[in-house]
């Protein structure tokens, strides 16, 4: 596994957010969290990344101890994560926004190429190049913040409702998008409102619930048990 969560609790104000969740990512593996609102899922994400504190269990990335590293370090090492909130810097340009995302690569070469990988993964944002982020439509930024992430070789991206608030269309070609990686043999954790899409083209999904792991296992296997409907059909 390239990333083992093991037992981690999270706290916001002393309120457990996560109880004791555990969980893992194979290399080239899509791996989807599905839960309600307020589940801990993107609780979950940050505590991965090092920006949520984890006051019990450890978190593992490549057979190294993670949850005590700084953010910063913890990017180096190939972790990625695209947040729901985009945090595009609005004025600047498409490409100067990807390029802020290879701030940790040094060959020209590679930057120019994953740039191109960008630019064929989403075509329509070498038509805006040039354009300043803010007026792109909410799928283009979307893309912009995705594209980003992809400019530093990550080891695993790691997406955060990378579908909240587009239009359907949009919704469709977003989680495309991700099932293009998928067949690259990117690694993959996906946080998805959009359960049954999610659960249908990830490898393996774990189901949150109030901040803990309530069932785990192959992504169409979970569509069809009673975990999956209770939780998200009420039945």
């Amino acid at each position: 596994m390239i990333l083992t969560v093991e037992n981690i609790k999270v706290r916001y104000s002393g309120l457990p957010i996560l109880q004791g969740v555990s969980m893992a990512v194979g290399a080239g593996e899509t791996v989807c969290v599905v839960g309600s609102n307020g589940a801990g899922k993107s609780t979950l994400l940050r505590a991965v990344m090092g920006t949520q504190p984890v006051f019990e269990g450890r978190i593992l990335f490549m057979d190294r101890e993670i949850h005590k590293s700084k953010t910063e370090q913890i990017v180096r090492m190939g972790i990625i994560y695209v947040p729901e909130e985009k945090m595009l810097f609005r004025p600047l340009s498409v490409e100067e926004n990807l390029l802020l995302g290879a701030y940790t690569l040094t060959d020209p070469l590679q930057i120019q190429r994953n740039l191109e990988f960008v630019y064929n993964l989403f075509r329509s944002l070498r038509e805006r190049r040039s354009q300043a982020a803010s007026t792109l439509s909410g799928g283009e930024q979307q893309m912009v913040a995705i594209g980003r992430g992809l400019m530093s070789n990550p080891k695993i991206l790691m997406l955060d409702e990378p579908s909240l608030g587009l239009a359907p269309i949009l919704v469709d070609e977003v989680l495309d998008t991700v099932r293009r990686l998928k067949r690259e043999g990117m690694t993959i954790l996906l946080v998805e409102q959009n359960v049954r899409e999610a659960l249908d083209l990830a490898d393996r999904g774990y189901v949150l619930q109030t901040g803990r792991i309530v069932a785990e296992g192959r992504g169409k296997e979970l569509l069809e048990s009673d975990v999956f409907r209770t939780a998200f059909l009420g039945i």
